[in-house]
């Protein structure tokens, strides 16, 4: 039986008798959930409490997701579930490598073969018994609340039979979910593609998608100051994670404390059960999707002798592939149950994936490897860094667990020293091997399985086949570190690295001397600027970077586009070179003239040897630049098309950003800032739904979500966080939204982290749970 009291404005002053689960759950303004317990057991009990109270159905729509069971409720034909009416999603699109839409009935056989229970059961028991403990009382919470509030869901799942009681595995499940985002997820037609079914196999290849892949979803920008750099000579943080606003990754604020043992305030993700960017009294870190490559493959030939196909051929010997056997039940459109079986196959190196257009011969299979597949090790990871009290312990405990799955880890700490490190899961594939014939094809990573000689490495301080601390990019600084999704390369611009001689890093890690997509050129740019004119800075003029809203691409290029228009002899031109040389070339909600750019520039930049001045890597942050003359006519077609496209949709050229670029919100509509970050060369990126029409572009698809910027003083943290979207995806909950009022604004709240500070809050509420 369950029992929870809520003290409005104040702490209750009962308390259970005897409890298995307790937890104080306190919340501040905008929901903000702080959850103090005695152990781990029990802040995993009140974040899960909590989460459910404002995203039970997003929740246990995933859990459908990583059990198998979508067909079963929905129909094998149908997609994952789509945002509908401004609710949550469960469409993992930006990972849709193949842009081909995925079917409920390929996701159920790919998450109920590619995650391996008994793999994943025999981790987490090597586990600590925090991280167990964290798992087993969110389980607890989850649970708990639904029970208590089975008959008033919200609208999207209320009365659904779906929504079910959660087990220790399927947490086991959520979490591997997460950690394959990067490798595994990329692929499940492909892998579903090469099991065996009862379709015959020329109809399976004839529907399956070619291979192709793109990160255009996955994004973030991280700044890290040292004490050489800060007014304060501490050091400070700027976190800007570039994520869905829709689907199941939405970022949640939390701050979870076992008194002297956790204290760490930030955000989790998705439903995991702990702080994955965040801050405690003497560090603050981030994470920034890496360029580094999360898998490999391998062409292994099949042993001619064996008729039935399923033996293989290392050094010469042979080895029989091990067969999974996966039922998937579907629901008919009578209501009725179906259930249809395939089989997959598995060899010491991987599963076996279909390999459209890839050049392996009529005897070999392609295989896919992962690394991450029963990596158990990332909740350890993320308790391990909440608990770190300096920068240099925080790279001891990532070279220590290495359990993060594919982001790097941008930090600064109180006594001013700035980290950059990759320390993600990748395969142990040396420089070596990729300049020997073990490399068979480049563009799927494709390597000779044949031999042993080309299969993954082992450092002595990693586990098998990834790399070891020793081995992965870092690098500390005094003065700052900083990372929007390039390789490590450029992590200060002062200091380019390129990994030990004389083959450097593992090409795996990401290119180097390579050039720089135009946000991180902004990123450093005005960065290197403000440092240049202050010589010291602070949480404002994090702020005010962040913020800046300049568009890079219009300041490469307008200088010398604007004054070829002086030979434009047509209206249509005339009013577009006059709309572009009045804007502000920021994309801000009042900019006039960011709309014809953007419209103009998406063609634009396709266009061959654009630059006059080439890239040089001895200088990736102001090169390549300046519109080469062969370019300038090509150029003045674009714009005219851009602005003949705009006024066939009525939009005037000079248009205010905000009438067009806005989150709908009930009834109302909330103009948002910001831009497309990659190619536009936008800080603060944000990516639209759809394509420009007469009424604007379609809601927020992704970008800015969570923010965070951190400073440290003698008193303790200074920390001020916003989360764009706000933390119920309910479209009738208060917390639904409420902070995208202030993400328009450009304001970013301090966030109460010390006691006296949460109790201070003009939204003060705590609640204890317990369980009898």
């Amino acid at each position: 039986m369950y029992a929870v009291l809520l003290a409005a404005c104040g702490d209750s002053n009962h308390r259970p008798v005897s409890r298995t689960f307790s937890a104080e759950v306190t919340r501040t303004s905008h929901g903000v959930v702080h959850v103090r317990a005695d152990d781990f057991t029990g802040i995993g009990f009140g974040l899960a409490h909590a989460y459910a109270e404002d995203n039970i159905c997003m929740l246990a729509d995933s859990l459908l997701t990583v059990r198998g069971e979508r067909s079963l409720y929905f129909g094998g034909e149908a997609p994952l579930t789509p945002s509908r009416n401004g609710e949550y999603s469960v469409a993992i699109d930006y990972l849709n490598m193949h842009r081909f839409e995925v079917r409920n009935e390929e996701s159920d056989f790919f998450f109920k073969a590619y995650l391996d229970l008994d793999q994943l059961r025999a981790g987490y028991a090597a586990a600590s018994t925090e991280v167990r403990d964290l798992l087993a009382g969110y389980v607890a919470g989850y649970n708990q609340y639904l029970r208590d509030h089975r008959n008033a869901l919200p609208k999207a799942c209320r009365d659904a039979t779906w929504v079910k009681p959660m087990t220790i595995d399927d947490v086991y499940l959520l979490v591997a979910e997460k950690v394959i985002h990067a490798s595994g997820e990329l692929f499940p037609q492909l892998i579903v593609a090469a099991a065996r079914d009862d379709t015959p196999r020329a109809q399976v290849a004839a529907a399956m998608p070619q291979i192709g892949w793109h990160n255009e979803g996955l994004g973030s920008n991280a700044i890290a100051l040292g004490g050489d750099a800060t007014v304060n000579g501490r050091g400070m943080l700027l976190a800007n994670p570039h994520y869905p606003w829709f689907s199941t990754d939405r970022f949640y604020q939390a701050h979870l404390t076992v008194p002297g043992v956790y204290d760490a305030m930030g955000v989790t993700l998705g439903g995991l059960p702990i702080v994955v960017i965040g801050f405690n009294e003497n560090v603050a870190w981030t994470h920034t999707v890496t360029k580094s490559w999360h898998f490999t493959t391998f062409r292994l030939p099949r042993d001619r002798s064996d008729p039935t196909g399923r033996t293989y051929l290392v050094d010469g010997v042979p080895e029989r592939m091990t067969e999974r056997v996966v039922d998937v039940q579907l629901r008919q459109a009578d209501g009725s149950v179906r259930t249809r079986r395939k089989t997959f196959f598995q060899t010491r190196l991987g599963i076996l994936m279909a390999a459209p257009g890839i050049p392996i011969g009529s005897d070999d299979v392609l295989v896919f490897a992962d690394p991450s597949r029963n990596n158990t090790r990332s909740i350890e990871q993320w308790i391990a860094m909440g608990k770190a009290d300096s920068v240099p312990r925080l790279q001891a405990e990532l070279g220590r667990v290495l359990g993060l799955p594919w982001v790097n880890t941008i930090a600064a700490d109180r006594d001013g020293n700035a980290l950059f490190m990759d320390s993600s899961v990748v395969p142990h594939m040396s420089a070596d091997k990729f300049m020997s014939n073990c490399l068979l094809f480049a563009p799927l990573l494709t390597f000779d399985g044949a031999r042993s000689a080309c299969h993954w490495g082992r450092d002595s301080d990693a586990p098998a086949g990834i790399f070891g601390p020793g081995n992965a990019p870092r690098l500390i600084r005094r003065d700052y570190v900083a990372n929007s999704n390039e390789s490590y390369w450029l992590s200060n611009s002062k200091q380019l690295l390129r990994g030990p001689p004389p083959l450097g890093f593992s090409p795996l890690y990401g290119p180097v001397d390579a050039e720089q997509q135009l946000r991180t050129r902004l990123g450093f740019a005005q960065l290197d600027d403000a440092l240049a004119q202050r010589g010291r800075l602070d949480l404002s003029d994090l702020r005010k970077l962040l913020f800046s809203n300049r568009v890079l691409a219009a300041e490469l290029v307008l200088p010398e586009l604007l004054p070829g228009c002086a030979a434009a002899s047509d209206t249509v031109m005339r009013r577009a070179c006059a709309a572009l040389a009045a804007w502000d070339r920021k994309v801000n909600v009042d900019s006039r003239g960011a709309l014809l750019f953007r419209e103009f520039w998406r063609q634009a930049a396709e266009i061959p040897a654009l630059w006059r001045i080439p890239f040089d890597p001895a200088d990736p942050v102001h090169t390549p630049r300046g519109i080469a003359p062969a370019a300038l006519a090509p150029m003045l077609v674009q714009l005219r098309a851009a602005a003949n496209r705009m006024d066939s949709l009525g939009v005037a050229l000079d248009a205010r950003l905000g009438d067009y670029q806005y989150q709908r919100v009930g009834g109302a509509i909330i103009p948002v800032h910001g831009g497309i970050g990659d190619s536009d060369g936008v800080y603060n990126a944000l990516h639209m739904r759809g394509p420009l029409t007469a009424q604007g572009y379609d809601n927020v698809a992704w970008g800015t979500s969570y923010i965070q910027l951190v400073a440290f003083d003698n008193a303790g943290v200074v920390a001020h966080g916003l989360l764009a979207y706000g933390q119920s995806t309910d479209p009738v909950s208060s917390r639904y939204n409420d902070q995208l009022g202030l993400y328009t604004a450009k304001e970013v709240p301090r966030l109460p982290f010390t006691e006296e500070e949460i109790r201070a809050d003009p939204n003060y509420q705590r609640t204890m749970i317990w369980e009898k």
